[in-house]
């Protein structure tokens, strides 16, 4: 897959650019299907430092205006950068920028940037349905990392992605802190890419599950008004009672779980586990929401707007 990425990358009409490979494998596995690629670089880590923190190294590496992420599983089209680039330099007061990101194999999409739901919940805009219906150019609540572009300016300023999250959620995070922050995203229907969904965990895996809802935890603690982080809670069950209805009815994330040699109580302890992930990172926390409020433009109305604009319910999460 990764050779498939960088092949799609040097097909890009859009040629000022650097690619930086970080390898998380700890096994240098990238260095031989980089090495067909002049110029490609390579930073290899000696295990697996996640998503964030891999990220962050190819944009410390690099002193580009714009940092375009990419994950290996997937395949841009050739003007992909271009369309994102040419967007960028005409909306100066946006900080991120998303990608029309289709399931690979299938006129369909994976996301349009992202959309959140009460209890902290992200999930894509779009996903599942024809790319017709998202051909406007317009702004979205964020972009999913898996394919997007950011300003250096924006980056710089608020911190890039939080290495704590390790694997999920981390760029609803960043999302989140640069609205916060007073930056605007703006949706790309012309940069096109397509994707092998959750190749690497698993669409439904303990893995996943987990650090999905660890990570939620954590991105409400630093990113949510204290209205909304209040009524968190009760949003949280209402998404576990239609889980739990999503799961009888052989539909959703849940079932799968099931299906695949999962269980409601393995889900269950997954829960627990993740809440006393999330009180043990208690003060961390803290601290992390105290720093966005100092680097804050919104009103806490005004970032509750924002949530309440891009929002998607606990069912329509439930049935995703």
């Amino acid at each position: 897959m990764l050779e498939e990425c960088l092949r799609s990358l040097a097909a890009q009409t859009f040629q000022h650019l650097e690619v930086i490979v970080v390898d998380n494998s700890g096994k240098g596995l990238a260095r031989q299907w980089s090495a067909s690629f002049p110029g490609v670089r390579v930073l290899e880590n000696p295990s697996n430092a996640g998503f964030g923190a891999a990220v962050n190294q190819g944009f410390w590496a690099s002193e580009a205006p714009y940092l375009a992420t990419l994950n290996d599983d997937v395949n841009a089209w050739p003007d992909w950068l271009e369309a994102l680039v040419k967007a960028a330099e005409s909306n100066p007061d946006a900080g991120m920028f998303a990608s029309q990101i289709r399931l690979a194999g299938r006129h369909m999409l994976d996301s349009a940037g992202m959309v959140i739901c009460p209890d902290g919940s992200s999930k894509q805009r779009g996903h599942l349905r024809p790319p017709e219906e998202f051909s406007s150019a317009e702004e979205v609540l964020l972009p999913s990392a898996c394919a997007a572009l950011y300003r250096r300016q924006m980056l710089e300023a608020i911190g890039g992605f939080d290495e704590d999250f390790f694997l999920y959620s981390e760029d609803t995070d960043l999302g989140l802190r640069a609205r916060w922050a007073g930056w605007k995203c703006l949706y790309v229907p012309g940069a096109v890419v397509e994707h092998r969904y959750s190749h690497s965990a698993g669409r439904a895996s303990p893995l996943k599950a987990y650090y999905v809802e660890r990570n939620r935890l954590f991105l409400i603690m630093k990113n949510f008004p204290a209205g909304c982080l209040a009524l968190a809670p009760l949003f949280t069950l209402e998404r576990y009672g239609w889980h739990l209805v999503s799961i009888v009815r052989g539909r959703g994330l849940g079932a799968e779980f099931c299906n695949q040699g999962g269980s409601i109580f393995r889900l269950l302890w997954i829960v627990i586990k993740a809440h006393f992930a999330m009180i043990w990172n208690w003060p961390a926390l803290i601290q992390k929401r105290s720093a966005v409020r100092q680097t804050a433009r919104l009103s806490p109305a005004q970032f509750r707007q924002l949530l309440r604009t891009y929002g998607i319910s606990t069912k329509e999460v439930a049935a995703l």
